[in-house]
């Protein structure tokens, strides 16, 4: 009896769903167009930056320079005479302008460090901070090398191999689109549970549910399998069709072992979803209580800064969100192609930290039913 109101009551829930106009729109884009998006547009990746040239030299090392810039990181640049580079800038054709001073070339041979100035338009502010450091070390590397072709003798006491591993070509949305699903079946997982929830207490459905012969257990199952199953086909859809198709991004690991450690965490937030809809009495306190659940979740879980760069008391209260967890086996299992002999311990702690959740979310789920009856 027990598993046939589970599997009834689940069944409600989809079909409540598949109503829910506002819901299904939303499903959709999450796991499609917003991860699309996510990997497709990168304020903070230097992109096609337009950047104009003060070439006062005039010499082959300054033209070096200049032929050191290209797409897709800047557009080709565009030589400027002195007098036109603080228009450019005042009416946004240039974000940067380089002025390289007469001599420029001559005083570096004979020994002197000759200042280049660097004008920057800051108000594109992603751009003006990345693409600064881009155009310091693109100078300094084609100044060092011209020197160094001068002086042939002059070879560095290190010679410093860097091999990049899993992202060879350092492309950001192969990192993007990946971080983007983790982060979305957490949010949706808990959405869906929660606005459920709270959709029964204000249509009045969850009065019926308290005269008829089930248990608060088999609610909280039903809720978890039903919305879970809805978040794992997505998220499962999103990875295959969006992610390895539309943007042709490789995926290194199982995508079975991903979404099995995905139903775990699923567990997990969706049991987190009913505790926020059982505490609060309307769809906008929902809201709000998510807005101050899901942003730690997903700042302080090591998708966006690595656990390593938090403080340590940040380190040991995230120890027990289950979002940590699944950050950390979703990277080993699509970045790095790892199996399930390296996993076990996150899918340990995912499934200790879900069950956790679980008792103390069925036994104020209990009490709730208890008073509301």
């Amino acid at each position: 009896m027990c598993i046939a109101n589970i599997t009834q009551l689940g069944l409600k829930e989809l079909r409540s769903l598949a109503f829910d106009p506002i819901m299904l729109v939303l499903i959709a884009y999450v796991f499609t167009l917003d991860i699309y998006v996510a990997a497709t547009v990168m304020p903070e990746t230097l992109l096609n930056a337009p950047i104009g040239i003060v070439d006062e030299d005039r010499s082959p090392l300054s033209r070096r320079i200049a032929d050191a810039f290209y797409p897709p990181k800047f557009q080709s640049p565009s030589l400027v005479s002195i007098g036109n580079a603080d228009l450019g800038l005042d009416q946004g054709t240039y974000t940067f302008i380089l002025d390289i001073p007469p001599d420029f070339e001559r005083d570096l041979l004979a020994g002197r460090r000759p200042p280049v100035q660097l004008n920057v338009d800051a108000t594109r502010m992603t751009q003006a901070f990345t693409g600064s450091s881009y155009i310091d070390a693109m100078v300094n590397t084609e100044v060092g090398t011209f020197l160094r072709h001068d002086a042939p003798g002059a070879v560095p006491p290190v010679d410093l191999a860097l091999r990049i591993a899993f992202n060879p070509s350092l492309e950001q949305p192969w990192f993007g689109a990946v971080m983007q699903i983790i982060n979305n079946v957490t949010i949706l997982s808990i959405i869906l549970t929660g606005a459920a929830l709270i959709r029964e207490r204000e249509r009045g459905t969850i009065e019926h549910l308290l005269v008829m012969p089930v248990e608060p257990f088999e609610i909280m199952i039903a809720k978890i399998w039903s919305m879970g199953l809805v978040v794992l086909l997505a998220c499962g859809f999103s990875v295959i069709a969006v992610v390895q198709g539309a943007l042709q991004i490789p995926i290194e690991g199982s995508v079975l072992l991903f979404l099995f450690g995905a139903a775990i965490n699923v567990f997990a937030t969706t049991t987190l979803g009913i505790f926020l809809g059982t505490v609060t009495r309307s769809m906008q306190q929902f809201g709000i209580l998510m807005i101050l659940t899901l942003i730690p979740l997903m700042v302080l879980s090591g998708g966006m800064t690595p656990q390593e760069s938090m403080p340590l008391v940040v380190q040991w209260v995230m120890a027990v969100a289950p979002t940590t967890h699944f950050v950390n086996l979703a990277q080993a299992i699509l970045y790095r192609g790892a199996g399930f002999a390296i996993v076990w311990p996150q899918l340990l702690d995912l499934l200790a930290i879900g069950m956790t959740l679980f008792c103390l979310t069925l036994w104020y789920f209990r009490r709730a039913m208890r008073k509301m009856s």
